[in-house]
């Protein structure tokens, strides 16, 4: 199943292959520049297939539960300053998505979201430790049922260049259920309040709506 945020980007990319492979081949006289020239354009599209790819994922709504926002690497897990919304230590957990990764951005826990924003800004490298406050980004905080909130940043990187983001303040969102997607690598941080149980280590890989990050 292919994102719809890359519908435009396919149909483009599939055009400017063709036609360029077209060419090639009408007005190149040399075999292995034409095979070359077509084996190069059926690798290019099949990366940007892969790369808008969204496969189904099964969700075990849990309210106890955070689940991992994005597939893709836990690159920090710390106690931090969260200076934007809760203005006090939290633990924050880090996922690295590399190009290769799926980028369906999803809900960690169900509820209400109490705030929102949209954040432009720069495209350091996504594993700087500025990015989180100086790169393209939004802020999103959940608040469950019981009164836990849980925030969490899409983050752009150096490779990224536009966030798309399907939720507002006041909104009801299920755990699980899409909330964004960022195109071309990127990185997530999840703040989650002090004490929560963690169940996840430095360097594993998660999958977006699947894994459960924490407990609380």
């Amino acid at each position: 199943m292919i994102h719809k945020e890359g519908y435009t980007i396919l149909i483009t990319t599939l055009i400017i292959v063709s036609v360029i492979v077209f060419l090639v081949f009408k007005y190149t006289g040399i075999s292995w520049v034409k095979y070359l020239t077509l084996a190069a354009g059926v690798v290019i599209f099949g990366l940007f297939l892969q790369f808008f790819r969204n496969p189904a994922r099964h969700t075990v709504i849990d309210a106890h539960h955070v689940i991992a926002p994005a597939d893709g690497k836990v690159v920090v897990i710390e106690e931090v300053e969260e200076p934007e919304y809760f203005e006090g230590k939290r633990i924050q957990l880090s996922i690295f998505m590399s190009p290769l990764n799926v980028h369906v951005n999803r809900n960690p826990i169900s509820g209400t979201v109490s705030y929102f924003k949209y954040h432009p800004g720069e495209y350091l490298v996504a594993w700087h430790p500025k990015s989180s406050t100086l790169n393209e980004r939004t802020t999103t905080v959940i608040k469950n049922d019981a009164g836990t909130e849980v925030l969490f940043r899409q983050i752009a990187g150096a490779v990224a260049r536009r966030i798309c983001y399907y939720v507002d303040t006041g909104d009801t969102v299920t755990q699980g259920e899409e909330m964004g997607f960022i195109k071309f690598g990127s990185r997530i941080d999840v703040f989650l309040p002090i004490g929560t149980k963690i169940n996840v280590n430095l360097n594993d890989i998660t999958r977006g709506g699947e894994t459960v990050l924490a407990e609380i």
